[in-house]
């Protein structure tokens, strides 16, 4: 008997409405735009949109619209020529203030985004991107390190009840104690070797040498790369770009691609930016007079804080050259408003030999001052007499002094923050990780949208074609159980554009392979269906009992054929990279909403046609 449960009709309608609801967003075009966003001390405000409206204006470039967006300003245009003019005069009216940015807003309406629905994101081949390549600055990774190996031998020393004069770096790649007497030199080596078992150490009278070895130094070299890689993912994961490709490049180089990137400005600040913090004492002493006269006292730094002071200009501040704990050692950072001033903070959370060197010194330090120093490494572009000049401007600023009011160790806050979404900023930093070494864009490449929209034109034009010919196909053939499945293939790519949009799954041309290949697939399984169905005619079975017998015996077939093609799915998916995971990923969705609308959707047709109690002689097939 041919039949099909009520139930599943109504499950089969939900599912049309719903694909066809999370499908609706990808009809809506994305306009062209140019994203302003502002450096520090730099303002979005509607002064600088009324500038940009104005400098626009007069270089005879005409917006859709200019409007203020979470923070950062936001151009639209009519078409991609617009889109670069308008870049080009902005950079150069607006300076190194703000960063400019190619960007593609969405068109989608706020309702369908409010429920979730967006447009499926495309590659970088498809929809444009930015392209980087940076250079690891490998020279400030060792010295980085031979600094955190100074420390180390410094704790070592006092931990060991060891007393010394004096440890310094040394430029052979060597830091060289020189110890109070000689007879602790055997004592000062046990112990520099328990704690650093790694290191070359050498004592000759009250002086201990410890060499790095260049085995050493290769892995150090290895491990900066590794790190900043590693890092960079966890920053890009956080601004949540799907499927970006980050690459190792030689032996000191990263290349970085963000296909689908909502946010081009925010992205290049993140990733190009070497943010961290550093927790410091206070020094006795004037500050203005060590400025003034060049006399700063020994083991000091002249320091300058973010507030200004009444002349107008930064107020200075004499700080401890040695670091108590800085970024390297934070564990967590998170953004949150200070309950005490309701101010914006970050909770910062340290590890165990950051949070015992804090424990330490504000043990010790009880009522006195402390300060924490922000550094940002920001790398700059600009053109002198015709040709690139690269730079790199170091941002060193205290945010913050206070008194150290009791002791505390790995957890406490972070206050004097300008703005919560400053805060936001710093955290991501700190909590994505730090960077072993900076780094350096040394090439940026724009993939423009003209390009992308050849690619989707001509990928589009063959699951087209495929999608025509399978079509004709069936209802020359099968007839009326071609229209079935003509249905079926409809609703089957429906679901797959639905389900893709709602995962946020990028598209790019080895994807729309994917969906051409998917195609093949499904009709496949309808073939097997339709044959099957021919086949229990021949055997003299009623038109009713064959359809049925039909979808019954074909359906373990499919399941079989498809669960071994999603299986080499998931293996590409695992084990790919970039373009072949965007194949994987619409080859592993198709494949299983095929096999729902062959087996499924197909036969609730074919039962509303053909089923119930009416006796029927002939079918067309």
């Amino acid at each position: 008997m041919l039949t099909y449960p009520r139930w599943k009709y109504f499950v089969i309608l939900i599912v049309l409405l719903l694909s066809a609801l999370y499908a609706l967003p990808n009809i809506y075009p994305q306009d062209p735009s140019v994203q302003v966003t502002a450096s520090r001390g730099a303002k979005i405000d509607p002064a600088l949109s009324a500038q940009v409206s104005a400098a626009l204006k007069q270089a005879g470039v005409t917006p859709k619209s200019v409007e203020l967006d979470n923070g950062n300003l936001l151009v639209r245009l009519s078409n991609p020529d617009q889109q670069i003019k308008a870049n080009d005069v902005l950079r150069d009216k607006l300076g190194s203030n703000y960063v400019v940015a190619l960007n593609l807003a969405s068109t989608v309406p706020n309702w369908l985004e409010r429920i979730g629905a967006k447009p499926m994101l495309l590659g970088l081949d498809l929809q444009g991107g930015v392209h980087f390549l940076m250079q690891v600055d490998q020279k400030a990774a060792l010295d980085k390190r031979m600094d955190a190996t100074a420390e180390d031998v410094r704790v070592s020393l006092r931990d060991g009840r060891v007393r010394y004069e004096s440890v310094e770096r040394r430029g052979n790649n060597s830091i060289v104690a020189t110890l109070a007497s000689p007879a602790d030199a055997e004592k000062a080596r046990v112990e520099i070797a328990k704690s650093q078992p790694n290191l070359l150490l050498d004592v000759q009278g009250n002086t201990l040498t410890v060499q790095i070895s260049e085995a050493e130094l290769q892995r150090m070299a290895v491990e900066a790369i590794e790190q900043n890689v590693g890092t960079l993912r966890n920053r890009i994961n956080a601004l949540g770009v799907s499927e970006p490709i980050i690459q190792r490049q030689g032996s000191d180089r990263i290349v970085v691609q963000l296909p689908g990137v909502q946010d081009t400005a925010q992205a290049k600040r993140i990733l190009g930016a070497t943010a961290t913090l550093e927790y410091r004492g206070v020094v006795e002493g004037n500050p203005y007079d060590a400025v003034s006269t060049g006399n700063v006292p020994g083991g000091a730094r002249v320091y300058y804080r973010r507030e200004l002071g009444p002349d107008g200009k930064p107020m200075p501040v004499l700080l401890n050259k040695r670091v108590i704990a800085s970024g390297d050692q934070l564990v967590g950072a998170t953004s949150m408003m200070d309950p005490q001033t309701g101010t914006p903070a970050v909770s910062v959370r340290l590890n165990g030999v950051g949070g015992q060197r804090m424990f330490d010194y504000t043990t010790e330090h009880v009522g006195k001052p402390m300060a924490v120093v922000y550094i940002e490494r920001i790398p700059e572009v600009r053109m002198v007499d015709g040709k690139e000049v690269r730079t790199t401007k170091i941002n060193e600023e205290v945010i913050s002094v206070a008194n150290i009011n009791g002791v505390f160790g790995k957890e406490f806050q972070t206050t004097g923050l300008e703005s919560s979404k400053e805060a936001a900023d710093l955290a991501l930093l700190l909590r994505s990780g730090s960077l072993a070494a900076p780094m350096d864009f040394i090439e940026e490449r724009i993939v423009g949208p003209s390009l992308g929209r050849e690619n989707i034109e001509r990928g589009l034009t063959a699951v087209v074609y495929s999608f025509s010919f399978a079509l004709i196909f069936f209802l020359f053939y099968y007839r009326v159980f071609g229209i079935i499945t003509c249905l079926a293939l409809l609703l089957n790519m429906l679901m797959l554009i639905a389900v893709m949009s709602l995962f946020n799954a990028t598209l790019t041309l080895p994807g729309l392979a994917g969906i051409a290949l998917t195609v093949g697939m499904s009709v496949d399984a309808n073939v097997l269906i339709n044959e099957r169905i021919r086949e229990e005619l021949r055997l003299g079975l009623p038109p009713q009992t064959a359809i049925a017998e039909g979808y019954e015996r074909a359906s373990g077939t499919i399941a079989d054929a498809n669960l071994t093609a999603i299986l080499a799915g998931v293996a590409l998916f695992a084990f790919g990279t970039g373009p072949v995971k965007g194949f994987a990923v619409s080859l592993i969705v198709g494949i299983a909403t095929s096999m729902y609308t062959a087996v499924g959707v197909s036969r609730a047709i074919a039962t509303l046609i053909y089923g119930g109690r009416r006796k029927i002689k002939t079918i067309w097939i």
